[in-house]
Parts: structure tokens; C-alpha cells; sequence
């Protein structure tokens, strides 16, 4: 006890203690680790030889065998499927484990410790790990060590045995009662200390082999089968502490040490693999599995690297584990079937979502797919046969639903009503889903560099995805009627929605077929390519209706959305159903429809008549006919909204108003997101969009002055005139642009920006943070066009804005108007510093334009750094350092007279009060950065002065501080002594705060 609260108390000492007296009290203490280490490594293994002789006198001896009965149990257990080398025993494993006799001895379970040597071990363990904590473990960690923390881990496995009596000792009251798993626990927290620390002692390669005997040990005992033939544990009736920790284990192990053993002979990876593999599928519930499953992809990203960087053995160190990873897959696909689980699967909710927008069923079917993905990467043919055949008996049983389709009074009904046979149904529809998903992850594989030589295979999958689709669009199975419409319904739509969205991951296939069909005209991909967007289409365009579950109708339009955009075939507009789809958004179709899936379409339609059609001439491309259509499909969907305009009265009533608000909402919300996507397209593409929504824009401005007051419209009015600045300010023109600001600057009133701020809630921030992103792209063009805005826009910033949110606590605003002074500085520079290089080295002086503009943006900035708000703290930081690394903001003459001092004060302040602790270190750079401009000054001058102004210290202590501040120059070196001084002058305070009145200070 003593030598843990040492531990705890001196080597991270509070602030009661100089620098000095820290360092000292860290090097007294590093000399005594190694006596600490001795000392209480004795203390552990004096009591485990005590309880090792208990064992021996109250036990007759093992039998000879059971040594290797119990290695042999952990590799000859059955795996889920078929033979594979982790199904086999070795001959290694039991060589590489000889040892003398009383290392045999010491594998052998324990039974509980009595409570006096329980309690010192629980002491010891926790001065270990807090030791570990902090001394350097290369130096100091050894073999025996690690060796005794290991047979303490064992207490973690043995709970199980000695409660049941299996064990010739019986508790009594002299024994501890909870069978002593809390050492194992501790002894673990030790291990994960020492892993974590990618610790490499002296002797390297016996520390490798103890760390990998002491694991292999511990994963046989622990997925050991409990039958009485053996002795052992089943991992759900372990310690759950012990399991969390043991797992936390086994991913240091894995993604710090195992590739250290891979290349060497003598160390049984596969084996190890095994038991991993064992461990993985008998943990007691989800979480531990997910943990298990965290492991696998580290070891995954691994071989998936070494692959990637092909290296000359890459293939051959894949091909090596291909079977282990091949039995891993196995697994988990019959995990996620129901056909396979369906007791557990069917406890997984499926209806609640978490933070992260997902089900119980979903998190747990994405962690197990996602380890499936990572080993398709290394395997793809193997994981491709073993889905598709999964995939093709499913869609077997779900296509000959079709036959089970009878009329009856109340329309269409299924005529499947035995309880067994809709269970099996239910099931293979859940199992059809989960493949299509899986299925749908694997797209990337077939794509680039493996698009010809896995063509027949990715071809033969989107032909099923076709038919498929078809059925299901055809037969719309989820308005058919059902004996337990409650059970199948939900699947329909589900297999529906999802045989939609595994076609559309494989859209970048099918773009390539497209390039691919063009470069070679009379080549097969040219008549196999046109029937499958054919049969899409035909297949997803009537499922746009009110009737459509909305499930379906978004994985409907996503689908095509990805075909218009990615896939970009030229034919898609001659389509008939495309053409009337056309006419039927234009006429209202889409009215009522959930907002997302009116986007996607818009967008989509839309996409057909503006992108350019890939591999096509110029000349080709049919823009003036492209351009009409779409002027006249945006005239037609946008129609009620520019009428508003015209509409008597208007501007004076009210209820007009507020009756035209839904309408204008939504359209300015689907014109925001349709310029938005064309944003990064070719400008024949702008240009037509830009032609076709010009009357909205003027229409919207006109608009703007009524709603003002209003910040639910004035912020879908921003979001528009955002997208346009940021996507199309091109093609709309400088004068354009002009007199669109003019209008928001005479709108945005400080009493109007006062109103929608203070009263407006979260809309009205949104108003203000839009407005302020907008100026910012005024900013960041270059040239003068723009160059008159300046001053209005500093004014607005400063004196409008700024006043209002400068005391205010939030975030809201001040990053968005931060990081506008930012652009306003680095783009316009020479608005407030008009002297080029030359005319600098002509003349000392230095000219600068603006100063109570630049003076007032500089306080702000300073400002800032003595408010709370870390991410307005760390964006200015960074603002004020790029500023200087590109502009050399600190060394401009106006910055070093009037603001270096005030921002040094203010950054040594902050260090001092610890108020932002987390940015330490970009603090530390800046002050260095600062301090740097003048090292002279900042020695001589500024740390005196800043020393003279800080109160709670005598002027000896101010001396003594002012001298140990080492007049080094070197960044390192710097930030060492800057350390110093702030922790001494903070402990000066903090102990002459703590005298009574009238001491006397030495």
C-alpha cells in the first residue's frame, strides 16, 4: 500500500512542488524501480509457491497425460464447418512448450487463495499496474515478472471449478469467497499496461516467447468445453470483467506483436488462430463479440496491407492463412442466417435505433459483414462462391413465390398458411436480404483492374439482380394478402428494397460496362449492357407512386439517381418510361411524397438532360436540345413558385404569405440541392442549370425583402443563395453577384441581425451563419471585383454581428465569423498592408492602410482566447499560425507594438489557469512562434514585464523565475523551460496562498 500511494503521489506529483523538485523526485524514484519490481515480484510468487504446496499435499498428482489431454482438447474441437488446419493438432505445439517440471506445475490451476494472501496479492497487482503506468517498461519489465502476472491472470478461469467442487479443497471461512477472479482481473489490467506500451524489453525474444506460451495458455483454458472429462470454463460463466479485459488483450497482442511471430518458424500462428477463432464464437453475448470481431480486422487490415504492397511473398503469406480466414467466413455467414440462428437472431430488435441511426439487428449484422467484406478482399473468388450459393437457394424459394399467388375476394393473396412453412419462408426472406447486403459489399471487387478477368461472375450476379428486381416490381408481393401478415409484409419490403440497393452498389460496374461497351463497338458488352438498364428502369419507374412503402420507394430512387449520374448512358432519355416520368413530375406526381425521395428524382431527371455523356464528342453531346428540355421541365416543376410574385397584394397580406410559405420552402430546399449537385460538373453543365433557374433567382430576391422577418423561410432562401455562390457564381456573373449582396447588406440591418439573432432560436443563427459563409466566398475571389464590398463587410462583422455575440457564451456564429476575418486577412492582405517586397527593401518603413480596421480584428481574435469555448479557441489558434507562416503576421511592425505583448500575456494566462488544457501544445507553439520574432525582447523585456504585473509573488520569486527561464532558442528546448516557468509560478502561488497573514516567505 505504501508503495502504491508512493507511486501515485510522487511520480505525477500535484502542483505543490517546484520543476526541480519533480525531476528530482522522478529520477529518485526511476533508481528504485528495479528494487520495487524485485520486491514485489517475490511477494507474488512467495504466495503462489505457498498455494502451489497446498495444491501438491491436498491432491494426488495429475496423471501423465493430462498435460497434453488438455493442449490436444484445444485444437481437436469441432470448427462450424468441414476440415481445416485449425481443426488439427500439432506436434510443434507440444515441443514448443516443453519445460521443466515445475513450470508444468505452475499451468496447473490453483485453487482460491485464503483471504490474508488474496488481499496482499489485490495490493500488489494494483501497485503494478499503476507502476506500469508511468516507469519505462523496456528497461525494467523481465520475463519472470511477466511470468508471475501470468499465473495470476489463471485465477480468472478457475471460478467455475473450485465453486463446484471439482477440486479437492473446499471453501471455508479462512478462503476467499468470491474464488479469487478479482486477481485475475487486476493481473490482466497489468498485462494490457505493459502491452499497450509496445514495451521491448532487453531480452527481446524470450519475453516474445513467454508473452506467446502465457496467451496460448490462457486461450486453451478458456475455450476449453466444460464436460467431465475435462477441466475448464465455459467463457460465459467467467468473470465479465475478466473476458473485457482478457479481449483488450488478445487486440494489443494482435495488432502490436503477432506480426513479430509470423515470420518465425518456431511459433504456431495457425494454431493460435484456432483458438482466437474458438474464443470468438463462445463469447456469452454481442458486445464481447464485436470485441472478438475487432481483433479479426486488425489482423485483416494487416494482410490486407502486406497484400496491398506487393511485396514478393504477399500472395504466399495470404495463401497460408487462407483456409483459417476461409473457416473464420464460414462462421459468421452461419451466424447472420436465420435458417442457421434463428433463436438468437429473433431477440435482436429490429425497430429501435440508436445514436447512430441503426437497429440492434443492424449494428450487429454490420459488425459481422464487415469482417466478411475485409476477408471477400483477400479471397474473392472464395467469398463470392460461398455467398452466391446462400444467395442463389434463397432467391430460388423467393421466386417461386410466384406460384403461390391466388385471386381471392379481398384481391391477391398468398396461399402459404402452414405455421412451419411461413417460419421457413420468414426465414429464407431474412437470409435473401442479408446476402443481397453482403453481396452488395463486394461490388468493389469486381471493378478496375479486375473488371475483365471477373466479368462472367459480376455479370452473372446483376442479371439475378435484374430478375430480381423484376419479380419483385412485377408481383409487388407486400400488398399481397397473408395468413400472418405481421411475420412477411416487413420481409417483402425489405427483400424488395434491398435487391434495389445491391444493384445500385455495383453502379460503378456498371459504369465501367458502359465505358467498356463504347471502346469496343461489335464487342459482346455491347448488346449484354443496354437490356440490363432497360430492364431497370422498367422495373423501378412504376414503383414511383403513393402506394410504393417508402422504404422501397427511396432504395427506388437512389437507384436511379446512381444510374443518371454514374452510369450516364446517352439512350436513358428515349427511354418511354423516363419520358413519362418526365411529363408526370412536371404535371405534380411527386406532390405528397416524402421530401427525399422528390429530391432524388428531380435530381435524377434532371442529371439526364445536363451531364455530359461519357466517352461522347463535344459535338455530340445534343447541349441545345438538352438545354430546352431542361429549361422547360424546371419552368414546369418550379411554376407555382414564380408565380407568387404575381400575386395582387402580396407583399401586404399576411395570410398570403403564410399560405404561399410551403410551397416556397420546398422549392427553394429542391433547387438548393440540385445546384449543389452539379457543383463540381463541367461548365456546360452550369451554364444550362444557371439558364434554367435564372428566373427563380430573380424571383427569390424579389421575395427576400417580404419574408425577412420570418427565419424559417429567410434560412431556405440562404441555403439557395449559398449553393448558387458556391456552385455557379461563374456563371451568374460579377455584376450579378453585386447586386445580390447590395440587397443583403441593406436587408441585414444591425437591428434586423440583432432581432433574427437574439429572437429567432436555431433558424435565425442558420439565417446569419449562411449570410456570413456567402461573404466568405465574396472573399476568396480573387482580384478587385469585389474589392468595394471591404469595408462593408467589415463593418457588418465588427460592428453589427460581433457585439452581439461577443459576450455570448455559445458557439453559435463566432466560428462561422472567425473563420470570415480569417479569409478576409489572408485574401485581402494587401487591403490593410498595400507594400509589395520591393517597396520594403527601399525603405524601413512599413505602410499600413487601415489600422483601426486591422486593430480591431486583431482584439477580437484575442478576445476570444479568454472565453471557454475550446473549438473557437483551437480554429483562431490555428488562424493566427497560418496567417504567419504565409504572411508573417507577427512580424509586421503594428502586430509587434501593439498586439505581441497583449497576446502573449493572454496565451501565459491561459496556461497558467489550465482553462484549455487539451491545447497545450499548439498554445506552446504559438508563444514559441511569437517569442521567436524577438527572443531578445521577449527575454530581456517581456518576461520581465510580465513577471512585474503577476500577482500572489514576492519579487524574489519573480527574480528566481525570471532567472531559470533558460534563454534557449530551439523549439524543444523552449517549450521545456516554458513548462518550468508556468508550473513554478503556479506553485509559488499556490503556496503563498496558502500562508497566514504576515508570514514570513524565504
Amino acid at each position: 500500500m505504501l508503495l502504491h500511494t508512493t507511486s501515485e503521489e510522487l511520480a505525477a506529483p500535484r502542483e505543490d512542488l517546484s520543476a526541480s523538485r519533480k525531476e528530482e523526485l522522478n529520477r529518485l524514484l526511476q533508481d528504485q524501480v528495479p528494487t520495487v519490481l524485485n520486491i514485489i515480484t517475490h511477494i507474488l510468487e512467495s504466495i503462489l509457491d505457498k498455494h502451489r504446496q497446498l495444491v501438491i499435499t491436498a491432491t494426488p498428482p495429475p496423471s501423465p497425460t493430462h498435460g497434453d489431454d488438455d493442449s490436444q482438447d484445444a485444437f481437436t474441437n469441432n470448427i462450424a464447418y468441414g476440415t481445416s488446419p485449425l481443426q488439427s493438432g500439432s506436434s510443434l505445439i507440444r515441443n514448443i512448450f516443453n519445460s521443466p517440471q515445475t513450470s508444468k506445475q505452475n499451468l496447473q490451476p490453483l485453487p482460491p487463495l485464503d483471504q490474508d494472501s488474496e488481499h496482499l496479492s489485490n495490493l500488489a497487482l494494483h501497485c503494478l499496474a499503476h507502476l506500469f503506468s508511468w516507469i519505462p517498461l523496456s528497461c525494467h519489465i523481465s520475463t519472470r515478472l511477466l511470468t508471475t502476472i501470468f499465473h495470476f491472470a489463471n485465477f480468472g478461469c478457475d471460478i467455475q471449478s473450485v465453486q463446484s467442487g471439482t477440486s479437492s479443497f473446499r471453501l471455508n471461512d479462512s478462503f476467499s469467497s468470491s474464488g479469487s477472479s478479482s486477481l485475475g482481473v487486476l493481473a490482466m489490467c497489468c498485462i494490457n499496461e505493459i502491452m499497450s506500451k509496445n514495451c521491448i524489453p532487453t531480452d527481446f525474444e524470450e519475453f516474445l516467447l513467454k508473452m506467446f506460451q502465457q496467451s496460448f495458455h490462457l486461450l486453451q483454458r478458456m475455450t476449453k468445453d466444460n464436460t467431465a472429462q475435462s477441466v475448464g470454463n465455459k467463457i460465459e460463466e467467467l468473470d465479465e470483467s475478466y473476458v473485457e479485459k482478457f479481449t483488450e488483450f488478445l487486440r494489443l497482442f494482435v495488432s502490436i506483436h503477432l506480426r513479430r511471430f509470423e515470420g518465425n518458424s518456431h511459433f504456431p500462428i495457425l494454431e493460435f488462430l484456432s483458438l482466437l477463432y474458438k474464443y470468438t464464437f463462445k463469447q456469452a453475448n454481442n458486445e464481447g463479440l464485436f470485441a472478438c470481431l475487432d481483433i479479426w480486422n486488425v489482423f485483416l487490415d494487416y494482410l490486407i496491407t502486406r497484400s496491398h504492397a506487393r511485396a514478393p511473398d504477399a500472395n504466399e503469406v495470404v495463401n497460408s492463412y487462407s483456409e483459417a480466414l476461409e473457416s473464420l467466413m464460414e462462421a459468421l455467414l452461419f451466424k447472420i442466417q436465420f435458417r442457421c440462428n434463428q433463436v438468437q437472431l429473433e431477440e435482436l430488435d429490429d425497430e429501435v435505433v440508436d445514436d447512430d441511426a441503426e437497429t440492434e439487428w443492424q449494428h450487429f449484422l454490420c459488425n459481422c459483414l464487415e469482417v466478411v467484406a475485409k476477408t471477400a478482399e483477400l479471397l474473392p473468388r472464395v467469398a463470392f462462391q460461398y455467398l452466391f450459393q446462400i444467395f442463389q437457394e434463397n432467391l430460388d424459394v423467393y421466386l417461386g413465390l410466384g406460384g403461390f399467388i391466388i385471386e381471392s375476394s379481398e384481391g391477391q393473396k398468398l396461399n402459404i398458411t402452414a405455421e412451419n412453412e411461413v417460419r421457413r419462408l420468414h426465414c429464407s426472406l431474412r437470409d435473401l436480404s442479408t446476402t443481397l447486403q453482403a453481396l452488395g459489399r463486394m461490388s468493389e471487387h469486381f471493378t478496375t483492374e479486375n473488371f475483365h478477368p471477373r466479368f462472367d461472375n459480376a455479370l452473372q450476379l446483376v442479371e439475378k439482380f435484374c430478375e430480381l428486381n423484376s419479380f419483385s416490381g412485377k408481383a409487388q408481393l407486400f400488398k399481397l394478402k397473408t395468413a400472418i401478415p405481421t411475420v412477411l409484409k416487413p420481409e417483402f419490403i425489405q427483400v424488395h428494397a434491398e435487391c434495389l440497393g445491391a444493384l445500385q452498389a455495383f453502379n460503378q460496374w456498371l459504369a465501367q460496362f458502359y465505358l467498356e461497351s463504347k471502346r469496343q463497338a461489335g464487342d459482346k458488352y455491347q448488346h449484354l449492357f443496354t437490356p440490363i438498364i432497360t430492364k431497370t428502369i422498367e422495373s423501378i419507374v412504376p414503383l414511383f407512386t403513393k402506394q410504393t412503402p417508402e422504404k422501397v420507394l427511396l432504395s427506388a430512387s437512389h437507384l436511379f439517381l446512381s444510374i443518371s449520374s454514374s452510369v450516364r448512358p446517352p439512350f436513358l432519355v428515349e427511354l418511354p418510361l423516363v419520358q413519362k416520368l418526365f411529363t408526370e413530375v412536371s404535371q405534380g406526381l411527386l406532390n405528397g411524397m416524402p421530401i427525399e425521395v422528390e429530391l432524388l428524382i428531380v435530381r435524377a431527371l434532371s442529371n439526364i438532360l445536363v451531364l455530359a455523356w461519357p466517352n461522347v464528342a463535344e459535338n455530340a453531346q445534343n447541349w441545345a436540345s438538352r438545354s430546352a428540355n431542361h429549361s422547360g421541365f424546371m419552368r414546369r416543376i418550379t411554376s407555382e413558385y414564380c408565380q407568387i410574385k404575381d400575386v395582387p397584394n402580396f407583399a401586404k397580406d399576411k395570410m398570403l404569405q403564410n399560405r404561399a410559405k410551403p410551397c416556397m420552402k420546398r422549392t427553394l430546399h429542391l433547387l438548393a440541392n440540385h445546384v449543389d449537385s452539379v457543383s463540381g460538373e463541367v461548365s456546360k453543365t452550369k451554364q444550362i442549370v444557371f439558364q434554367s433557374l435564372k428566373e427563380c433567382i430573380e424571383v427569390t430576391l424579389a421575395l427576400f425583402p417580404v419574408y425577412i422577418s420570418q427565419a424559417d423561410v429567410v434560412d431556405e432562401i440562404m441555403s439557395f443563395y449559398l449553393a448558387i455562390i458556391q456552385g455557379l457564381r461563374v456563371q451568374m456573373g460579377v455584376a450579378s453577384i453585386q447586386s445580390t449582396i447590395t440587397v443583403f447588406m441593406n436587408l441585414f440591418t444591425r437591428e434586423q441581425l440583432t432581432a433574427i439573432i437574439l429572437n429567432e432560436g436555431s433558424s435565425g443563427v442558420r439565417v446569419v451563419e449562411k449570410f456570413l459563409q456567402i461573404l466568405e466566398l465574396i472573399l476568396q475571389e480573387p482580384g478587385s471585383a469585389f474589392k468595394g464590398f471591404l469595408p462593408t463587410i467589415i463593418n457588418i462583422s465588427m460592428h453589427q454581428i460581433y457585439p452581439i455575440i461577443a459576450e455570448r457564451q455559445s458557439p453559435d456564429i463566432k466560428l462561422v465569423l472567425f473563420r470570415l476575418l480569417f479569409e478576409l486577412l489572408q485574401n485581402k492582405w494587401r487591403y490593410f498592408f498595400p507594400s509589395s517586397i520591393l517597396t520594403k527593401m527601399q525603405s524601413d518603413t512599413e505602410a499600413v492602410d487601415h489600422t483601426d480596421e486591422f486593430i480591431v480584428i486583431m482584439q477580437s481574435f484575442g478576445q476570444s482566447f479568454l472565453q471557454p469555448d475550446i473549438a473557437v479557441f483551437r480554429q483562431n489558434l490555428e488562424c493566427l499560425e497560418k496567417l504567419n507562416e504565409k504572411l508573417k503576421l507577427y512580424h509586421k511592425k503594428i502586430f509587434r507594438e501593439m498586439m505581441l505583448v497583449p497576446f502573449l500575456n493572454v496565451l501565459l494566462q491561459v496556461l497558467l489557469h489550465k482553462s484549455h488544457d487539451l491545447l497545450q501544445e499548439e498554445i506552446g507553439m504559438t508563444i514559441y512562434n511569437m517569442a521567436a520574432v524577438d527572443f531578445d525582447n521577449f527575454y530581456v523585456a517581456f518576461l520581465c514585464q510580465f513577471l512585474e504585473g503577476a500577482d500572489g509573488i514576492d519579487p524574489n520569486q519573480r527574480s528566481v523565475l525570471d532567472r531559470n527561464f533558460k534563454k534557449d532558442r530551439d523549439y524543444p528546448t523552449f517549450i521545456q523551460n516554458l513548462q518550468r516557468f508556468v508550473n513554478d509560478l503556479r506553485y509559488y502561488r499556490l503556496c503563498n496562498s496558502a500562508l497566514p497573514a504576515n508570514s514570513v516567505k524565504l
